[in-house]
């Protein structure tokens, strides 16, 4: 498999414009590069990398274990493989403001359209587990 030919700032532009368009973008998540190829030749407009599902391929639990460049390293090598725009949950952006700085300028380098991160600071509690 053969990186993408579309440079990454110009995915980010095309998803911007996406963005303001208002239509409805699709993006299945994606855990290789290979599922994000096969996203793309399936027509969607995005690929989406979870934080859960990143945290089960490294065998740990979505509790906020993983690290930004455990996070990062997985993400590029996602983004790199395919044409579409990818954004990636960036858990609480892996500390404190300035922390979250480097969170998002490390995510653009690795080639990423953008990121989410939690409404809350570590220690998260998931949505999808008892007790929040």
């Amino acid at each position: 498999m053969l990186n993408a030919q579309t440079p990454p700032h110009v995915k980010r532009q095309r998803f911007r414009e996406k963005l303001e368009s208002g239509e409805l973008l699709r993006f299945p998540g994606a855990f290789n590069p290979l599922s994000a190829r096969l996203i793309e030749r399936k027509g969607f407009e995005g690929v989406y990398i979870s934080g859960a599902v990143l945290s089960a391929d490294l065998g740990l639990p979505d509790i906020g274990l993983t690290t930004l460049t455990e996070v990062a390293d997985r993400a590029a090598q996602i983004a790199r493989t395919t044409e579409l725009p990818a954004i990636v949950d960036a858990d609480t952006g892996f500390g404190e403001t300035m922390n979250v700085a480097r969170t998002i300028q490390t995510l653009e380098d690795a080639g990423l359209a953008g990121c989410h991160i939690e409404d809350q600071v570590n220690p998260k509690r998931c949505g999808h587990l008892d007790g929040k």
